[in-house]
């Protein structure tokens, strides 16, 4: 015979288990960021509806499923159409891009199987595991949630595994840890509080639900003193979101513990016979958000008023959240049937992303336009039914102070995923379904109406059996939603680096991209380990960064790859155009590092150089820097003065024209580039400079050292001038006015580098009067400010000056370990410290040898004739 109502079942109990094991399960696992977290929240979410399940049978219930259940419901029938394969007629009617990606892209490689809808299918894998999770969650939190006793353990689970968060992190702040628990350093975030959360925002989120279902646990209390905890964690958890620095989170905080003053105040005015005053609760939710905004200033004073002073209202706003919003609207505007694919994001984003950015985008941090992106519009339907389910809560008027609190987090942590994506992301997800679930429990009012009507019921045993199905299929979804992409780039980039013979990377190569075919990368490898093969693989090479440049235009590797396949074919005009597209795309470094030294003509340097303002003249001065180049260099800047004459760069150019004819000692081009320069420029403090120059040259020194000391005394805080005029008078042997001139300039120095510099500079004057231990002293501290092999490699020619042979082979030694292994240097190095030692050696060897014969010496000095003898005469 079943229990009645009145008593609970072990199974609900065990389910109750399950439900706060997965609330502390998100905040251990990482904020759910954790990829081992898919196995233990799918198990864990089964076995909660299962035995709620159980429970409600041996109880005499009936199981219910509340309006909000439909979104979740949406969510995971959309994700398994997502994962169908379609016939290519069916997909180009749902999917044009999903289409156009097979034809385009797969089909050429030999792949020319149905494909789904989504573009990510091992994410959307690992999505539709989530939000069966998320379902069974929230059904198992439904029926749990029935007996007052569980559901205010659950949410006292939630409230102080908060607290405890925050309190992990006021330890490390406290002790100065700056790794998690001392054990784990955060790679790619550098969080203001160190908890188990490496996102601020998404620790300021997850707090500040904790902290609001805090505050109404606190609030319905009796008697007061057992509130106490509640309040102590509620204060915690706020503290915690203060000190995250997250701003967004800081404000959709205080925005929820305002609404949810509000709602108590009025909840209080609308009742007939209230037994305190109106603005009783409201009042203490309050007072209590005031007393943790003055812990968390106390706390953080000076970095919440650092933070503060970064904000520059909506210009900054506009700035770093919103800008990229336009492009990703596009993004989804491209899908709107079925969207790219639940998960898909990070993978199908580059090929809308119209602005070069160094940073992957791998959420829009839109709650909305991740939903329209990944769902299409029937996403966008079900987003408007949770809404419309969510508002039909709110206006219940049977809530109490915890039912108003947890609509209150629920509200303000949404509102926070329109800057964030927190709810991607199981910690708080999970947090967001038990809640929703303790709030969406049917009364005692609504369980009578039930039993009348059967709305919303579900029968036990087919209820049973579906949750047992869906956990069965959630447990199989996570087979193929192991493969991640990363894990496919790691692999295919391994075998790529070890130059894998081209049979086995091609066939990995397809292997993976059959698996992740919007990832560009893999494309971008494939490319690069064909345009390693040479001419032969050049046609390959192309042929696969035409795929990744479909997949991302501004894909400045890519472009680089193909001019180097164009160059291997002979179509140098062509790889010179790619060279400045992998410039345009982001790759500040390709022009001078790689295409300037493969350019041969003039018409080649006019290919690669770029129209943005500023950027020729990196051009300029780096070809007429090297002198193998100049030549070539200054026929080009005679094209660039036409090509940019009436722009800023006009100018700079004439400047470098006349310091590329000083390096080749043209004197009367450079006295008429000069001349141009004081025409255009006159006052300027580069044109003065450039005049001494030219003086200096024509054997005219002591007028150009004049210059300069004038001018060092209109611009007496130019560092640089400084430095120049330093230089300038040590070669005139002023030595002692040249550390005077260094002297009057040291105030104003900015960084470590000027620092070595001038340290550097009085090093040489003191080296000049012959004073080798000051200057050592002087190359020592350089050492000490930017250490590198040719700091280390001074401090080792002042020591053999010194006869320091051992010290100077240290200091070799200690330069050639910061050197890189391929450095063309590291051999002459070598020999140097070798020939150090030996120095050293032979040092060491003459001065045994000259104690030995001092020992023979005065033993010849005992044992001769006239030795005197100690001992008694007899």
């Amino acid at each position: 015979m079943a229990p009645g109502p009145h008593r609970v079942s072990r199974y609900t109990v065990f389910a109750e288990v399950a439900l706060a094991a997965l609330v502390v399960l998100g905040p251990v696992a990482l904020g759910g960021a954790a990829h081992w977290v898919s196995w233990p929240l799918g198990a864990l979410s089964g076995a909660a509806a299962v035995l709620a399940f159980v429970g409600a049978r041996r109880q005499g219930e009936t199981p219910r499923v509340p309006l909000l259940a439909a979104p979740l419901v949406g969510g995971v029938v959309l994700c398994a159409l997502q994962l169908v394969p379609l016939p290519p007629g069916l997909l180009a009617w749902v999917s044009p891009e999903a289409a156009a990606l097979r034809e385009d892209v797969l089909v050429p490689l030999g792949l020319t199987g149905w494909r789904p809808v989504s573009l990510e299918p091992s994410a959307t894998w690992r999505e539709l595991e989530k939000h069966l999770a998320y379902l069974l969650t929230f059904v198992a939190a439904v029926q749990v949630c029935r007996a007052r006793a569980s559901r205010q353990r659950l949410l006292a689970v939630l409230a102080f595994t908060g607290a405890a968060v925050a309190a992990v992190g006021l330890g490390h702040a406290l002790f100065r840890v700056d790794t998690l628990f001392g054990l784990r350093a955060y790679v790619h975030a550098r969080p203001p509080l160190v908890t188990p959360f490496g996102n601020p925002n998404h620790l300021a989120g997850f707090l500040g639900l904790c902290a609001t279902v805090a505050v109404g646990l606190a609030l319905s209390k009796q008697p007061r003193s057992r509130a106490w905890p509640f309040a102590m964690a509620a204060l915690v958890s706020g503290a915690g979101v203060l000190l995250s620095l997250s701003r967004a989170g800081i404000v959709f905080f205080v925005f929820g513990q305002v609404l949810l003053a509000a709602w108590l105040m009025k909840q209080r005015r609308e009742a007939r016979t209230p037994a305190r005053p109106a603005w009783g609760r409201g009042a203490a939710v309050l007072l209590g958000l005031l007393a943790t905004l003055s812990v968390g200033a106390y706390l953080a004073a000076d970095q919440l008023w650092a933070e503060a002073r970064t904000v520059d209202g909506v210009e900054s706003l506009r700035r770093g959240k919103l800008e990229p919003w336009p492009m990703m609207a596009r993004a989804a505007r491209a899908f709107p049937v079925l969207g790219m694919g639940r998960g898909a994001f990070e993978a199908a984003f580059p090929r809308y992303q119209t602005e070069p950015n160094p940073n992957t985008f791998t959420h829009p941090e839109n709650a909305v336009l991740q939903v329209a992106a990944e769902w299409g519009v029937p996403g966008l339907l079900l987003l408007a039914l949770g809404l419309w389910a969510f508002v039909r809560r709110v206006r219940r008027e049977d809530h109490g102070p915890v039912e108003l609190a947890v609509l209150s987090g629920v509200a303000a942590l949404a509102l926070h995923n329109l800057f964030d994506f927190s709810l991607e992301l199981p910690a708080c997800a999970v947090a967001v379904a038990v809640v929703l679930g303790a709030v969406a429990r049917p009364r005692e009012a609504e369980r009578m109406a039930m039993r009348r009507t059967r709305t919303g019921a579900l029968p036990v045993v087919p209820a049973l059996a579906l949750a047992a199905g869906l956990t069965v299929v959630m447990l199989v979804a996570l087979v193929p939603g192991r493969r991640r992409m990363a894990d496919a780039e790691a692999l295919l980039a391994e075998r790529v680096s070890a130059r894998a013979p081209g049979a086995e990377v091609r066939a990995l190569g397809l292997q993976l991209i059959d698996v992740h075919p919007a990832d560009y990368l893999l494309y971008r490898l494939m490319a690069m380990a064909s345009v390693s093969n040479g001419a032969a693989g050049a046609k390959d090479a192309l042929a696969f960064v035409n795929h990744t440049l479909y997949l991302r235009p501004l894909d400045a590797p890519a472009h680089r790859v193909a001019a180097r396949a164009l160059l291997h074919l002979g179509r140098r005009e062509q790889a010179f155009l790619e060279y400045r597209l992998a410039h345009e795309a982001g790759d500040m470094r390709v022009l001078i590092s790689e295409a300037m030294p493969q350019a041969r003509t003039v018409e080649e340097l006019k290919t690669l150089t770029p129209e943005a303002p500023g950027q020729v003249m990196e051009l300029a001065e780096a070809l007429v820097a090297e002198p193998s180049r100049r030549a070539l260099g200054l026929a080009w800047l005679a094209w660039a003065r036409e090509h940019f004459e009436g722009r800023p760069e006009a100018t700079a150019l004439w400047m470098q024209e006349a310091r590329g004819q000083l390096a080749q000692r043209d004197l009367p081009a450079a006295e008429a580039a000069c001349v141009e320069v004081e025409r255009r420029a006159p006052d300027a403090l580069a044109t003065h400079l450039l005049r001494a120059d030219v003086w200096r040259a024509r054997g005219r020194h002591a007028e150009a050292l004049q210059s300069l000391e004038a001018l060092a005394k209109r611009f007496p805080h130019d560092v640089e001038l400084a430095f120049t005029l330093s230089t300038r008078q040590q070669e005139a042997g002023l030595t002692r006015r040249s550390r005077d001139t260094l002297a009057a300039v040291a105030p104003y120095l900015t960084d470590l580098r000027q620092r070595a510099r001038l340290l550097s500079l009085e090093a040489d004057s003191f080296e000049r009067e012959g004073l080798l231990a000051r200057a050592l002293e002087q190359r020592r501290s350089v050492v000490g400010l930017l250490p590198g092999p040719e700091s280390h490699f001074a401090v080792a020619r002042l020591q053999e000056l010194l006869s320091r042979y051992d010290a100077a082979a240290r200091s070799v030694h200690e330069g050639l370990r910061l050197m890189p292994l391929k450095d063309a240097r590291r051999s002459e190095g070598e020999a140097w410290a070798a020939r150090l030692e030996a120095r050293e050696r032979a040092l060491q060897d003459a001065h045994k040898g000259a104690l030995l014969e001092d020992a023979k010496a005065r033993e010849l000095d005992l044992s001769g004739p006239d030795a005197v003898s100690d001992a008694p005469s007899p």
